[in-house]
Parts: structure tokens; C-alpha cells; sequence
């Protein structure tokens, strides 16, 4: 279990997320993997407008290789268009999800 004080990187994706937008996700996980810091790491997803097959299938497997790296992964403030993907594929059960973004990740 993490502490109060465990210090948390917050990564903001926005637009609609395909294979081509989710690269650069993906390399900003990679560099921020790097950094020994952090052991939690959540996924902003409120400036998310949609999220294809392809982009789902790129965002999977970012998320995956950044889970090693952190002790804890959770995705949050996720839109209900791409929350209801999220559910019919079971990614749901694989993250964290909180429902709204916390206001100290905000700052």
C-alpha cells in the first residue's frame, strides 16, 4: 500500500486518441518511466474526445509497458464515450478508475 506522500505523475491526453496521437503518449510514459521518483502514475482522461481501435490498441500497450514501473496505475476523470469502451473490453478491470480528477493532481 503507497503512502500519503507518494509522489505522483500525472500525464493529460487529449483530443481523439488513435494509433498516430497515442505514439507521442507513449513516448511521453517511456520518459517518464525513466524518472525513479515517481510510484504513481494516473491517466487524465477528461480532455479525451474519443478513442478509436487502433488508438485503444496503442494506449493498451503504452499503459502496459509504463505498469512495471509504478506501483500503482490509475486512469481517471475517463468520458463516458470511452468509459463504455473501456467496459466492453474489461480494461476497466485492469486499472484504478476514479471518476473525477482529484483536485491536488489538478495543481
Amino acid at each position: 500500500m503507497a503512502s500519503i506522500n507518494t509522489p505522483v505523475t500525472v500525464v493529460c491526453p487529449s483530443g481523439v486518441l488513435n494509433a498516430e496521437s497515442v505514439y507521442s503518449l507513449e513516448q511521453q510514459l517511456r520518459s517518464i518511466g525513466r524518472d525513479k521518483t515517481a510510484s504513481e502514475l494516473v491517466v487524465d482522461m477528461s480532455r479525451v474526445e474519443s478513442l478509436d481501435n487502433a488508438g485503444l490498441v496503442s494506449f493498451m500497450s503504452a499503459l502496459n509497458a509504463a505498469q512495471p514501473r509504478f506501483e500503482q496505475l490509475s486512469l481517471c476523470a475517463v468520458p463516458p464515450s470511452v468509459r463504455i469502451v473501456f467496459e466492453l473490453t474489461q480494461i476497466d478491470r485492469l486499472f484504478q478508475m476514479i471518476d473525477p480528477a482529484p483536485i491536488a493532481l489538478a495543481a
